[in-house]
């Protein structure tokens, strides 16, 4: 393993931790402030809102400063939203807190760009095996995280959970460290945002369009389900706090640690198989969900969750990259993350009203919907099997 890419690893460790803090605690902190009991879940929905918008904003600002300089810029970023949204906390303010939760997610979607950086300092042959790697890197956030934010908790102990953030913002910065020493490879020019072919011909792609709607629609179930997953178990079912939190840490162990065999398994059978296993893992939850709502139920419906993201997700992104030219890299991966993050916010923010609305089962049952969606697009990719460029 080259240094640049340990460098990456060790980085992305710290800067991810906010977004499982932010699925840990958004849920319960919105509850507690919330007006409206169905606007629970709207700081997470924000935040993948924020995910959303900054997309573009990172891929184009990566484009001009580089990879280096656009992650550093995001750290520090976070780590002054951590600390609004601790500010919030203290003051009991439910608009500052959504506000915090959204800046939170712009750094968020700086951190979804380390996949992409793993692919440049590799071989393109490596680049699924990269790919696994910076994401399997996510289950050293989804320990750290949580359970720094489950110690701190109390710190200000008038005012549950504002020490989570503040030991946030400690996490988000300490990853500037490893930046430090981070080479980049080539210097990224303005010219390459603004060449190449456009997003509809990029899309006219069988395949583009198959890495497009894996990833959107794998990220569409995982948030509409895990996002509704606190609020399910701790204030619906009365299932422990420390038990909800441990389903959250293993269903975000789960979406990472697959990925030791990930690439190696998208090198041996393919992009499409691998999506067709994510597809049938995802069903394993929704037929799980489907039974008692206790504790065991839930810890296994959210394990095959995250497995079924794990293999969508890598192999939908391990596809993109074959999609698109070097000159139309910023562009595709743009317009790639923009969309997905966009379908995972509409998830996210949906996820609380269905919920008091409908039922945990029937939530299942309606992602049924987005499974047949991938299915469909992956065998439209097969027949049609168009090369990538």
């Amino acid at each position: 393993m080259n240094k640049n890419l340990s460098l990456l690893i060790l980085s992305q460790i710290f800067a991810f931790t906010a977004a499982p803090v932010t699925v840990f605690l958004s849920g319960i902190i919105g509850s507690k402030f919330s007006p409206i009991k169905s606007l629970a879940t709207l700081p997470m929905a924000l935040s993948v809102v924020g995910i959303a918008l900054f997309a573009f904003f990172a891929a184009k600002l990566m484009s001009l400063v580089g990879r280096k300089l656009g992650f550093i810029c995001a750290s520090i970023g976070t780590c002054f939203a951590s600390l609004l949204t601790a500010y919030s906390i203290i003051i009991e303010s439910f608009v500052l807190y959504n506000l915090g939760c959204f800046l939170i997610g712009g750094g968020i979607a700086f951190s979804h760009q380390y996949r992409f950086a793993a692919v440049e300092v590799v071989d393109k042959d490596y680049a699924p095996k990269a790919i696994s790697i910076i994401l399997l890197a996510g289950i050293g956030s989804a320990f750290i995280g949580p359970n720094i934010a489950n110690i701190s908790k109390g710190f200000i102990s008038d005012h549950m959970y504002a020490g989570s953030y503040l030991a946030l913002a400690a996490l988000s910065i300490s990853s500037t460290i490893f930046l430090f020493f981070f080479q980049e490879t080539k210097k990224t020019s303005n010219n390459q945002y603004k060449t190449g072919r456009s997003f509809l011909e990029l899309m006219s792609q069988p395949r583009f369009l198959q890495a497009l709607v894996a990833s959107a629609f794998a990220y569409a179930v995982m948030t509409f389900l895990m996002t509704a997953t606190p609020i399910s178990m701790h204030l619906m079912e009365k299932i422990s706090l420390s038990k909800t939190g441990f389903v959250i840490q293993l269903h975000i162990a789960a979406m990472f640690l697959p990925s030791l065999v990930t690439g190696n398994l998208i090198k041996r059978f393919g992009h499409s198989k691998i999506m067709h296993m994510g597809v049938l893992l995802f069903l394993v939850t929704i037929i799980t969900s489907l039974f008692e709502q206790n504790f065991i139920n839930y810890l296994i419906a959210l394990i095959f969750l995250g497995l079924g993201w794990n293999f969508l997700f890598i192999s939908g992104t391990s596809l993109l990259v074959l999609c698109y030219r070097e000159e139309e890299k910023f562009r595709a991966q743009g317009y790639n993350d923009f969309i997905v993050y966009t379908i995972q916010a509409a998830a996210s923010l949906s996820a609380g009203v269905f919920l008091s609305l409908t039922s945990w089962k029937t939530m299942n049952l309606i992602c049924l919907i987005f499974l047949i969606i991938i299915a469909l697009s992956t065998i439209r990719a097969d027949l049609k099997k168009n090369p990538s460029n």
